[in-house]
């Protein structure tokens, strides 16, 4: 059973706690949104669900319930009685460790995984990105960012919000804002509004997509200047070579250029190696 605004309250009196606003802490309080989560993460037969900051345990509760094997990671340790009773009774597996260093080879392809998360506001980029690129047997993530980061994730080329995050998720699966939220929902409420997030995985991690993330991000880190002097720290070799091998104008800049496009530069720096 989810818990409520009035719930999440009482359990965080009942363990004298307080959120971390420098640990991004707002508990998700919304029933409805919690099903509308669970419902997006699919079929849970022979699937476990990976959770990113279980924060009172209500979206934790709701995946174990729907029928999903859960793993949940939280940096919090104060928060160790309260989730023990908001879960009392599930076998769940819950590690008190910072996501951030997460050990890549436990999701690999011998296991079908599914990340459903509250993502930290600091951190949850960064997470889902490096998830992305590593872990082999992520199937679909489904995550509450920022609106702003939503927009990041699921933007492509010739959006204002086009850029390195909206390349690395496009190199690893296609993304879609599922649906907006507003701060009501959470405790506390933020200043921003939230979204939901699906990525169907549909590339492994490989050697190409990982050069073609190197190449795009050197693009954005120098997002003003053309492509023929941007990716000279990651290229070596001629610059110009590799462009043109790859079919690419080198006067455009790393927004003009979709996942497909750092893709067809991977493979033709990769053959110049």
């Amino acid at each position: 059973m989810t818990q409520t605004r009035s719930e999440i309250r009482g359990l965080l009196a009942r363990h004298g706690l307080t959120p971390r606003k420098r640990l991004g802490q707002h508990f998700l309080a919304d029933p409805n949104i919690i099903a509308k989560i669970v419902a997006l993460a699919g079929d849970p037969t022979g699937t476990r669900a990976l959770e990113i900051g279980v924060g009172t345990g209500t979206l934790t509760r709701a995946l174990a319930e729907a029928g999903f094997s859960v793993t949940g990671f939280e940096i919090d340790r104060r928060l160790n009685p309260l989730i023990s009773e908001a879960l009392d009774g599930l076998e769940v597996d819950i590690r008190f460790r910072d996501a951030g260093c997460l050990d890549y080879s436990e999701f690999g392809s011998g296991q079908k995984w599914v990340m459903v998360s509250n993502l930290p506001y600091q951190v949850g980029t960064s997470i889902l990105l490096d998830l992305l690129r590593r872990a082999a047997g992520l199937e679909r993530c489904v995550v509450m960012v920022q609106r702003e980061v939503a927009e990041r994730l699921t933007a492509g080329r010739g959006s204002k919000r086009y850029g390195l995050p909206s390349v690395v998720v496009a190199l690893y699966g296609t993304a879609r804002l599922a649906f907006r939220v507003g701060p009501q929902v959470f405790l506390p409420n933020p200043n921003v509004e939230s979204a939901v997030v699906v990525v169907d995985r549909h590339a492994a991690p490989d050697a190409r997509r990982e050069l073609a993330v190197r190449l795009a991000a050197a693009g954005f880190a120098q997002r003003r200047k053309m492509l023929r002097s941007s990716l000279r720290p990651v290229i070596t070799g001629s610059v110009p070579d590799s462009l043109a091998g790859a079919g690419i104008d080198p006067t455009l800049r790393a927004e003009d250029l979709d996942a497909e496009g750092y893709l067809a530069l991977a493979t033709a720096v990769g053959r110049a190696i």
